[in-house]
């Protein structure tokens, strides 16, 4: 709960007196106001835009205190106020307002000065007591005359966009008298100094520094305003800092928030001693610890967040220091995203005011107490986002002021409490994605006659009423995906006159959408009835101009496609038995520019040629066609979808090229599918230069041959390529390297990524093969990063440059006809889950670092001339079938031991003593060993032990060789 500042005696008695005279527009002036004023204000009015004629009282020589927004001193005329905030005005000010000498208070607030500076004349307004520019579309840099003004009690200059700033605040210690300070979104990074200017103000009570882009806390001695009351540091980005030591002394603190300003460390135990504080937010931090025992003296609190934080804590204890006095008066805890653990006791119970008790997104385990039940202040209870199990307690239905329930994505099972339905005053409801079970009746619903948001999504809940049923409620809002709501379609949504979102998707619907339901469609907003049985037709739904999101996916649809809204911004009519053309759906109001961003029509019967009427879907983001009858070329058209990121046209029986003019302004571009169709021609060499944020190209099976284009390798974005399955022929480009979102990982592709994968069911089903099995990735597309050339005429080398890709996972390239070795370096892939160079003509041995590929879960090496040892090592390789490693010329594990041929003599003694093989000595052998040694001494010992030999011997060599030299000289 917030606390309002406080006030000297005189300002609240003078507010009060403001806000009567500008209620009831008179004057308090007994006499007819000054001439010069008059002049003064009448300046002031022609500088003015006075859009709204607000100031159509200020006229000729009328009494100026009975002029609108205008407050004169009783006695003598003089012009004291201005009360002119919330009125729109634009233009300038005029100096002529320093003609009003008396004026004391002046509010400019919430107007539109767009572009406009503070006028630095104000500062010579010296009786001022109280300036508001709050909002006022100023912009530019604070004047520092404002330090002039030493009356000044109250100062208001907050805006809620970054145009205004300072270059220091020296000016700021002029302003003595202040007690109100608001800079709140005031540039103030570069002001170093501001908490020692901020200190000379020994009367501040009430300081607003939020979203000021403060990034330190200058050290201070002691806090010299220590007469504050009310302290908002929030959304400022505070560098490495934590709580700082002088904010303790600040005891009259009734208000604190250093709510989103990357504080760290633990929170000091000294906060303790402000036991005057009613409301502390010390959330969106990055704090830890415990909770200091001594906030057990907090006994005045009556608001605590605490949320975004590290405290791993258990949840007890949190409460454990606040059941003492606390407790008496808490009316609002936050705990959400605070890493809290633990169970929720009976201690609960002890806080008879709560009015708000948020844990969500925590850890909290167990039941729900019962003691819940005695909250009956609570207007509020969020536990969403837990662990908690066990059924929900009878006792929440003595919660008689609770507005708001949240419980969502729990463990909690069992039945709904029948006692719910006592919740009279009940808004909102939130129980989806629990464990529940059990059937909800009228009586669940007795009371709710406030109901507007009822959430029960993933459940195993069923919704039995009669077919007269008229519920209490008027709901905006209704989610029960995955509930049983069928067979019949249900007849109450009929009373629900201000439903606008309804998910009754997987809800066991067998029949037909009855005519009342789609004459009232136009009410809604988002309508999802995906996944049940409905069948039928869809009549035509042009009239449907509120309608955001449709999906009526997999459902018994039949019929052809109707006309749609243009206003429909997401569409997904697939796995439907709908049939036919598809020309009027696309092409019906030719003229009219329709906001759809999403159509998925995947699954179907729809057949014939794509019209060529595209121009009017210029906002399409996503296309799916997958696995209809589509034929024909793509329509030119087609190239006017210049937003479009997703195509996926995938087992049609598209032909023809791939046109350049269907594609030459869809530069967004990011996933093609085209898989299993007729298209023919080479891969264009433009797809590598018209789309540099293509990050899924996959035209598996279909007709296309010649090279791979080099300009396919500026793709840097690219993660999954699937060529597999065509008449390409050539070298793989050592450019492949080029991939650079196959080497590092850019999360924030990931994240686009992923939006694809939802946006449009788009799942890698078809694009990965191994061993003739697909495998889907469905949630984990984000994370893939594949090359399959297979099944094509690729020959020469694998190129060395391939390993650089050290983050792809999928790498296909069997049915070939590449030859050469398999690169040395392949260990560096480290992320690498599968490799099938199967069937091709590679030769020499498995590289040894192969052992290195720790995720490696496949590998198919079969039909190669391959040679050599299966290296061993770290992985798996030996566990793999030995299917994969056949048809080469390779041994060990998994296939047979390689044997090694040992040469021995012809006669052996087979057998021996324990079985153990012996050779026959053969002295033939020995005798030629032993007569050479003899020989070898016999002549050089002799020569070692005498020099005079040695000499003789060698001049002997010397001569021996000098007649060879000779005689072989004359005979050339």
């Amino acid at each position: 709960m917030a606390v309002k500042p406080n006030m000297s005696s005189f300002l609240f008695i003078e507010l009060v007196m403001i806000t009567i005279i500008t209620t009831i527009n008179i004057s308090f002036c007994s006499g007819s106001c000054i001439n010069s004023e008059r002049q003064a204000l009448l300046r002031f009015k022609q500088d003015l835009n006075d859009s709204f004629n607000m100031l159509e009282t200020w006229t000729g020589d009328g009494d100026c205190c009975a002029w609108a927004g205008v407050v004169c001193n009783n006695s003598t005329g003089h012009v004291l106020q201005l009360q002119l905030g919330s009125n729109s005005f634009s233009g300038k000010i005029n100096p002529s307002l320093i003609d009003l000498k008396h004026l004391i208070h002046l509010d400019l607030s919430f107007n539109n000065f767009e572009g406009v500076q503070i006028p630095g004349f104000i500062g010579s307004m010296e009786n001022l007591r109280y300036l508001s520019l709050s909002s006022a579309g100023f912009v530019g840099m604070i004047p520092h005359q404002l330090g002039n003004l030493s009356n000044l009690e109250y100062l208001d200059i907050q805006t809620y966009y970054p145009t205004l700033y300072v270059e220091n605040l020296n000016w700021i210690s002029g302003l003595s008298q202040l007690n109100h300070l608001d800079l709140s979104g005031i540039n103030l990074n570069k002001s170093y100094d501001w908490l020692l200017k901020i200190n000379s103000l020994p009367f501040l009570e009430v300081l607003q520094l939020p979203r000021c882009q403060l990034q330190h806390f200058p050290h201070i001695p002691f806090a010299n305003f220590s007469s504050l009351t009310t302290f908002d540091l929030s959304y400022n980005d505070f560098e490495n800092s934590s709580i700082p030591n002088w904010l303790p002394t600040l005891t009259r603190l009734e208000y604190l928030s250093l709510h989103s300003n990357n504080l760290q460390g633990s929170i000091p135990s000294s906060l303790g001693n402000l036991i005057s504080m009613q409301t502390l937010d010390l959330s969106g931090n990055m704090l830890e610890g415990s909770i200091p025992k001594s906030f057990e003296r907090l006994c005045n609190l009556t608001s605590f967040t605490m949320s975004d934080g590290n405290f791993n804590l258990n949840i007890s204890e949190v409460l454990d220091v606040f059941s003492k006095c606390v407790s008496a008066k808490l009316e609002s805890l936050d705990l959400t995203y605070g890493n809290f653990s633990g169970h929720l006791t009976d201690q609960l119970g002890l806080f008879k005011n709560l009015e708000t008790l948020t844990l969500g997104s925590n850890s909290i385990i167990g039941h729900l107490p019962s003691s819940l039940g005695e909250l009956s202040s609570l207007i509020t209870l969020d536990l969403s986002d837990n662990k908690l199990s066990g059924n929900i307690p009878s006792s929440l239905g003595e919660l008689l002021s609770l507005r708001r329930l949240v419980l969502s994505n729990n463990n909690l099972n069992g039945p709904i409490p029948s006692s719910l339905g006592k919740l009279s005053a009940l808004e909102s409801l939130y129980l989806d994605y629990n464990k529940l079970n059990g059937t909800l009746s009228q009586v669940h619903f007795a009371n709710l006659t406030r109901l507007t948001f009822f959430i029960a999504s993933g459940n195993s809940l069923a919704l039995k009423a009669s077919s007269h049923w008229v519920p209490p409620f008027q709901l905006i809002t209704l989610y029960l995906g995955s509930c049983h709501v069928g067979p019949q379609f249900p007849s109450w949504l009929r009373s629900q006159k201000s439903l606008s979102d309804l998910d009754i998707s997987s809800a066991q619907i067998s029949d037909v959408i009855p005519d009342w339901f789609w004459k009232s469609i136009s009410q809604f907003t988002q309508l999802n009835l995906s996944n049940n049985q409905i069948r039928g037709e869809i009549p035509n739904l042009t009239g449907t101009r509120e309608i955001v999101t449709l999906d009526l996916s997999s459902n018994n649809l039949s019929g052809s496609l109707p006309p749609m809204s243009i206003d429909v911004n997401s569409l997904d009519l697939s796995s439907n038995v709908l049939s036919g053309s598809i020309s009027s759906f696309l092409c019906d109001g030719m003229n009219k520019s329709r906001t759809t961003e999403i159509l998925n029509l995947k699954n179907n019967l729809l057949s014939g040629e794509l019209p060529d009427c595209w121009m009017n879907w210029r906002n399409l983001a996503v296309m799916n066609f997958e696995d209809n009858e589509f034929t024909g070329r793509l329509p030119t058209s087609m190239g006017n979808l210049g937003v479009l990121q997703a195509l996926i046209l995938r087992k049609n029986s598209f032909s023809g090229v791939i046109p350049y003019e269907s594609f030459k302004n869809c530069s967004n571009l990011e996933a093609i599918d085209a898989a299993e169709n007729n298209f023919d021609g080479n891969v264009p060499r433009w797809i590598g230069e018209r789309f540099p944020s293509m990050k899924i190209l996959n035209f598996r099976s279909n007709k296309l041959h010649g090279r791979l284009p080099m300009e396919l390798c500026r793709l840097s974005s690219l993660q999954i390529l699937n060529l597999a399955y065509n008449n390409l022929s050539g070298n793989i480009p050592s450019c492949i390297s080029n991939f650079s979102a196959m080497v590092t990982v850019n999360h924030s592709l990931d994240t686009d990524i992923a939006y694809l994968a939802t946006a449009v069911d788009y799942y890698l089903d078809a694009l990965l093969l191994r061993g003739g099995t697909e495998y889907e990735y469905e949630t984990t597309l984000n994370l893939v990063r594949a090359i399959d050339l297979s099944k094509n005429n690729f020959s020469g080398e694998i190129p060395r440059e391939l390993t650089s890709l050290v983050e792809l996972r999928w790498l296909n390239l069997s049915h070939n006809s590449l030859s050469g070795r398999i690169p040395m370096n392949i260990g560096a892939m480290k992320e690498m889950e599968s490799i099938d160079f199967s069937s091709n003509q590679l030769s020499g041995e498995i590289p040894p670092s192969i052992s290195s590929l720790t995720f490696l879960s496949y590998l198919n090496l079969a039909d190669n001339n391959l040679t050599g040892r299966i290296p061993t090592g770290g992985t798996q390789i030996q566990g793999f079938n030995a299917s994969y490693f056949m048809g080469n010329d390779l041994c060990g594990s998994p296939l047979p031991d390689c044997i090694v041929t040992v040469e021995t003599p012809e006669h052996e003694n087979v057998g021996g003593k324990d079985g153990n093989y012996e050779q026959e000595v053969d002295w033939f052998y020995v005798s030629m060993a032993l007569g050479f040694v003899v020989g070898f001494f016999g002549l050089i010992g002799p020569l070692l032990m005498n020099r005079r030999w040695m000499y003789m011997y060698s001049g002997f060599l010397d001569r021996l060789w000098d007649k060879i030299y000779f005689a072989a000289r004359r005979r050339w």
